[in-house]
């Protein structure tokens, strides 16, 4: 944060321009010479007439080389609330017709917008002038402002940030070649946002539009997050649930131990937007295990010591912001803020403390970070103003009447003569309230709110009032079960002079705490630090505390996708019991998985479960699983169906294509892709087709891809593809009491080879009331057609050879690569698999006979 900034409450946008975007022409500010000649240009020192693309006259000539060739215009906006942290950013090029769309979570010290910043090496950054209001402005304003201090800053209204304006325009504006970008970001709610103003401004400065459909729109995911779609994250449920909001059945809900506003944001974005560098996440899941093993160090921070932050990221916020009017309202903002600077900071050396005996490395390095000399500056200057005893409390009452007496005696006498005003206020207050309950023998008591100030309250009776109601002088009765409240005249008045008075200390305290403030602004910047130590070390013993409710495991990396009976996290939850657990392997030579079974059987859920697994073990959590390995997923894609959805018609077949699209254009060899029920809203010709191009599209990648279909003919697709595996849902036929019909049971467990329940439709029609005769010629045909089926899709003794040698090949490659084996192990395993070789081979004799 500039320090010109906690001085002179304009210094912070005396070099920006503040654009009134109501029409092409209406800009505050504007410097006369300029208009009609390059509205880019206007009110800027040195204002010259020249074209959009040249640049400015700026402060040093090395920057003036930059902004000859620099000419792309950023838009920068952030979430609020909750949701703050979460940034969106578009950027387009003035000489390429070209807008690049980014969303994504950064902490405090924004260090992905930055970064992203610097990379584009922007000609003008664009904000909203809510962002940089003087004495309003914000850290992400702040610093862009310090990093690019020769870049051009325009705000706009903050209306122009409209995320219905942008998807607007995106759909006006993208070519056709791109329009799977609509998918990507029709829930990114901050980049269309930041899309819409940017769109707007330029048509401004270049007093010109794009044509329609003529514009380059891409979306780009932050370079060290996996990427989940909008439609993906919505599919998997990560942090809404999709039948209703309100629910907690997602995977945020299951994560979600956290004690803090902050560690609660950093949980959400990281579900959102997981790590790829398996270091990293080591460095996570290392902490997770050192708090699991210690059961002190997990209780102590937990519930010691983390549960007491507030949300920092707040109060940092409040506290850089300089108001522009210093009112009783804004005067008693800043006294609670500094109550709550100095509640954090007395909690610094009970986390130092708690840390120092860690072993793990992000551990070792907070408490190093915790060492920083600035917390104890900032905490003896204000305790060298502010009472020791000065605490965060709940209630109203209890906490004005700290921020009263916050500031200790002696500093200001003024202040010591209103506060003992004040007190003598309150105490007349409770004896006139004590002096009326002995005049009408009633048990009133004196109550606070911060509405209505000094009140009187009364559990009783109506019945033992006299005549059944209050006496006449009390006012403002209300009544809730058999407690009263109401005042009265002289309490009215006796508020008045207690809020007078309280004005008057609120302004004094005021005064001294600016001063305070100012001292020690130069030392706040590390509380960015604090906060962000805070929020993941909430994370971090959220994580460890859903490993105390279930049986999970700590994942490791490497080339391959294996989990031992893991099981769906969130149906766990909302089961209350350990779901039916599966296998899962996935490796570089079989790196495709079909997966058949009837309706209802487990697929859709299973295909959940292998994505939500992976993000949490990309995100620093342990998995449910007895056992599990992941390879790093650069992509995280969904195409889910659902089991009772099978109407045919356009809207469901266009979505499906849609889907599959961006799928197809975006995957690499490092996405993790699932798919199901793809092509089942056209003809069963037209799915199969679409289902077989789409595959063979994908078995070209090394991606890893679970794809479930009721496309049986699907299946044969491993007679030519050897990194294609087949697995199936298995189902038991059992008859009922009376033995005349037979029903499905379904068991949820995954076997290998495909499905043999192959004529769903067959079974369905014979437990209804169709004619015997129909239903047996059905089956006569299906069976005629399927064996016509199975005849050219049958694998030749050759075919089969190169599978089964393919697979020994990659076997030997993946050994090679993770063996952590002894000698004597290796050999045995090596054995096992020349045994499985020759088995998959074909003998002459079975050559002669297939033949």
């Amino acid at each position: 944060m500039p320090e010109s900034c906690f001085g002179d409450k304009s210094s912070c946008v005396e070099n920006t321009n503040t654009l009134n975007l109501t029409s092409s022409s209406s800009v505050r500010g504007l410097n006369s010479t300029c208009i009609g000649r390059t509205p880019l240009s206007s009110g800027r020192s040195g204002c010259r007439s020249r074209t959009p693309l040249m640049g400015y006259s700026v402060t040093s000539s090395s920057a003036v080389s930059a902004h000859t060739v620099a000419s792309v215009i950023v838009a920068v906006v952030e979430g609020r609330g909750l949701a703050r942290g979460e940034v969106g950013m578009a950027s387009i090029d003035l000489k390429n017709p070209e807008m690049i769309l980014s969303q994504f979570a950064d902490n405090t010290t924004y260090a992905k917008v930055i970064t992203k910043l610097k990379i584009l090496t922007p000609l003008e950054i664009i904000m909203s002038n809510t962002a940089c209001d003087a004495g309003n402005t914000t850290n992400l304003f702040s610093l862009i402002t310090e990093h690019f201090k020769n870049v051009t800053f325009t705000t706009v209204q903050r209306k122009y940030f409209n995320e219905t304006k942008g998807l607007e325009y995106i759909e006006q504006l993208c070519a056709s070649e791109f329009s799977t970008i609509f998918m990507e970001v029709q829930s990114k709610y901050y980049c269309l946002a930041a899309a819409a103003a940017l769109l707007k401004y330029v048509e401004f400065i270049q007093n010109a539009v794009y044509a329609p459909k003529s514009l380059k729109v891409r979306f780009q995911g932050s370079e060290k997050t996996a990427m989940i779609d909008s439609s993906s994250a919505q599919n998997l449920e990560l942090v809404i649930n999709n039948r209703d909001s309100r629910n907690g059945h997602t995977l945020l809900g299951v994560l979600n131990y956290t004690k803090t506003p902050g560690g609660s944001r950093r949980l959400r974005s990281n579900i959102l937007e997981p790590l790829v560098d398996a270091e990293t996440i080591n460095t996570r899941l290392d902490c997770v295990q050192e708090l699991l093993q210690d059961e002190e160090l997990f209780f102590g921070l937990q519930g010691g010591i983390i549960s007491k932050f507030l949300d920092t990221e707040q109060l940092l916020s409040v506290l850089v912001q300089i108001p522009k009017q210093d009112t009783v309202k804004t005067a008693e903002s800043k006294i609670t803020n500094l109550i709550y600077l100095k509640h954090t900071l007395e909690l610094v050396e009970p986390l130092k403390a708690a840390l120092r005996s860690c072993n793990t490395q992000l551990l070792k390095a907070y408490y190093n970070s915790l060492e920083d000399t600035r917390f104890g500056i900032i905490l003896e200057k204000i305790t060298s103003v502010i009472n020791d005893d000065t605490r965060y409390t709940k209630g109203c009452l209890s906490m004005r009447t700290q921020k009263c007496y916050a500031v200790k005696p002696n500093i200001n006498e003024f202040l010591d003569i209103a506060r003992r005003t004040y007190t003598e206020i309150v105490d007349d207050i409770a004896g006139m309230i004590m002096q009326l309950a002995e005049k009408y023998s009633l048990p009133m008591k004196t109550s606070f709110s911060s509405a209505r100030g000094f009140f009187i309250q009364m559990n009783a009776d109506c019945s033992t009032l006299p005549n059944g109601q209050l006496p006449s002088e009390f006012t403002k009765i209300t009544k809730m079960k058999n407690t009263y409240s109401f005042t009265s005249a002289d309490l009215i008045k006796m508020n008045e002079r207690c809020q007078e008075s309280l004005r008057e200390i609120y302004h004094m305290t005021y005064l001294i705490v600016c001063k305070l403030l100012n001292e020690i602004y130069e030392h706040i910047h590390c509380l960015y630090k604090l906060s962000d130590i805070v929020s993941m070390l909430d994370m971090l013993l959220s994580f460890a505390h859903a490993c105390t409710l279930s049986d999970y495991v700590r994942p490791e990396f490497t080339d391959t996708l294996a989990i031992k009976q893991g099981w769906h996290p969130i149906l766990e939850k909302i089961a209350m019991e350990k779901p039916v657990s599966n296998n899962t392997y996935l490796t570089e030579g079989n790196n495709f998985v079909i997966i058949t079974g009837p309706n209802m059987s487990g697929k859709s859920t299973y295909l959940k479960q292998i994505a939500l697994c992976q993000i949490m073990a990309q995100i620093g959590s342990y998995v449910p699983a007895e056992y599990c390995s992941f390879r790093i997923a650069e992509q995280i894609f969904t195409r889910i169906g659902m089991d009772d959805d099978i109407e045919t018609n356009a809207s469901t077949f266009m979505k499906e294509m849609k889907e599959i699209t961006y799928i197809i254009q975006n995957a690499n060899d490092k996405s993790l892709i699932i798919i199901d029920e793809l092509g089942r809203g056209t003809s069963a010709e037209e799915g199969i087709g679409i289902c077989y191009a789409a595959c063979e599209y994908l078995l070209n990648l090394k991606a890893f891809t679970l794809f479930a279909t009721h496309f049986l003919e699907l299946c044969h697709i491993d007679t030519l593809y050897p990194n294609v595996e087949n697995y199936h849902f298995e189902v038991q036929h059992v008859r009922s009491s009376a033995g005349n019909k037979e029903k499905i049971a379904y068991t949820y467990t995954l076997s290998k080879g495909y499905t043999e329940e192959k004529n769903y439709g067959l079974k369905a029609a014979e437990v209804s009331s169709l004619p015997s005769s129909i239903i047996l010629d059905a089956k006569e045909i299906t069976s005629h057609i399927a064996k016509q089926i199975l005849h050219r899709q049958k694998s030749t003794p050759e075919m089969m050879k190169q599978r089964a040698a393919y697979q020994l090949a990659m076997r030997l490659v993946q050994t090679a690569r993770n063996s952590r084996l002894d000698p004597d192990s290796l050999r045995v395993y090596l054995k096992a698999l020349k045994k499985k070789y020759e088995a998959s081979c074909p003998t002459p004799r079975e050559n002669d006979e297939q033949q």
